[in-house]
């Protein structure tokens, strides 16, 4: 191995488990962000390891829900209108995806990425201290009527055929299942055996901490540049100087759109802005974490209260955040937990980084050293540690045991 350290930039959930899963392999590592460890999208996300969350947002109906949704101002989706312009290109390639084969063809390729996701996080952090973070939990739909489940047919279809079926309970008994859920939902349906963190950013300051412990470096610095010696990476430009690597390996979430520029390459990642809202000491809080159907947003008490957190808003990733929202996970969240109280409220927008097929680019750009670890939309955390694994893998050059194709980089590099 060279003496020259591998450069993991961007220290959310995906590049910490790529340092971490290189170190274990024997490599020097470096891990460099702008911000702190976990502050990005890893931060503020539902806390969910989403197994379950195959189906992309392109499924066949989406061509009848969307331009129903932009024009609902009660819809989950959102649109900043000065950004649509610069957003067709990628809105045309996105909705391209939207047909039943395409539909397949993607939950094909999440299967193997996600649906052993509660093992990939516990492998993490087996046998350190980090293995309490990782919590065991089953996961609820909630629906205001078991009419409304079988509306959801399709998607459910999808999930059965990963393994993933639901027990519902309806009627009053959801309410005995769930005492916070109030007469607006009467249908649960309750996938057993999944998994959650409790405090995501906090979960990533740890895993770097451990990272560091074991001898790994985090440097917080702002990358400048990537510079390339006979086609290959050779060194990084910083605000904080120049570091030399062998290779680099790109998981800044939305940010990795504008450090490919900078080696000349155009990826078509666009943002689905995300928001929450945490009910800080809230005065009962759900058994088990949820999905509002009807909001489409994802429900988890953590240990900083409970948390909200869903939408998606087209838009630029540079903007900043909006209130509606905020002002629709508010308005959902007391329809269905019409009891509940609060002493305050946290919100927060982040950046889902979101490729025209769903799927994240995870692998080598040519014979260049540099290999790609992000454009993982809604689940970045879900799928960060084994993208971290396989990257690793790749690097040793070991071949992984799924089809790496349907995120080869190629694929969008132009």
């Amino acid at each position: 191995m060279t003496d020259k350290p591998i450069i993991v930039i961007g220290a959310g959930i995906c590049g910490v488990s790529t340092a971490i899963w290189l170190q274990r392999s024997g490599h020097s590592v470096l891990l460099m962000d702008k911000g702190l460890p976990g502050m990005g999208a890893s931060y503020g996300n539902a806390g969910l390891l989403a197994q379950w969350a195959i189906a992309p947002v392109t499924s066949p109906s989406l061509w009848r829900e969307a331009p129903k949704y932009l024009l609902d101002p009660n819809s989950p989706l959102f649109m900043k209108w000065s950004y649509f312009p610069r957003l067709l290109p990628w809105l045309g390639k996105f909705l391209s995806h939207a047909t039943d084969a395409a539909t397949r063809r993607i939950v094909a390729s999440q299967i193997p990425l996600i649906c052993d996701a509660v093992d990939q996080h516990k492998s993490l952090v087996r046998g350190t201290d980090l293995e309490g973070w990782v919590s065991d939990s089953k996961f609820s739909y909630a629906y205001k009527s078991k009419a409304h489940f079988d509306a959801d047919a399709y998607t459910w279809g999808l999930k059965k055929s990963a393994g993933f079926e639901p027990t519902l309970v309806t009627g009053g008994a959801v309410q005995e299942c769930e005492p916070i859920l109030g007469p607006a939902v009467q249908c649960l349906a309750v996938l057993e055996g999944q998994g959650h963190i409790v405090n995501p950013g906090q979960y990533i300051t740890e895993l770097t901490k451990y990272f560091t412990k074991k001898g790994g470096k985090f440097i917080q610095a702002e990358v400048r540049d990537l510079h390339k010696i006979d086609g290959r990476i050779s060194h990084i430009e910083t605000d904080k100087g120049s570091f030399e690597c062998s290779r680099a390996v790109i998981t800044a979430g939305i940010w990795s759109k504008d450090l490919m520029k900078k080696i000349g390459l155009k990826v078509p990642l666009e943002a689905e802005r995300g928001y929450h809202v945490i009910f800080e000491n809230p005065s009962e809080i759900p058994r088990n974490p949820m999905m509002i159907a009807a909001g489409k947003f994802a429900v988890n008490p953590m240990d900083i209260g409970l948390r909200c957190a869903g939408t998606v808003e087209l838009g630029d990733h540079h903007a900043g955040p909006s209130a509606a929202p905020i002002k629709l996970l508010m308005r959902h969240a007391k329809e269905v937990f019409p009891n509940l109280t609060y002493s305050g409220t946290q919100e927060w927008m982040g950046f889902r980084p979101s490729t025209p097929d769903s799927l994240p680019l995870i692998g080598e750009l040519g014979n260049s050293g540099i290999y790609t670890g992000f454009g993982h939309q809604h689940i970045g955390l879900t799928a960060g540690p084994k993208t971290g694994r396989l990257i690793a893998q790749m690097i040793d050059g070991n071949t992984p045991n799924i089809d790496m194709s349907p995120y080869a980089p190629e694929r969008y590099v132009v």
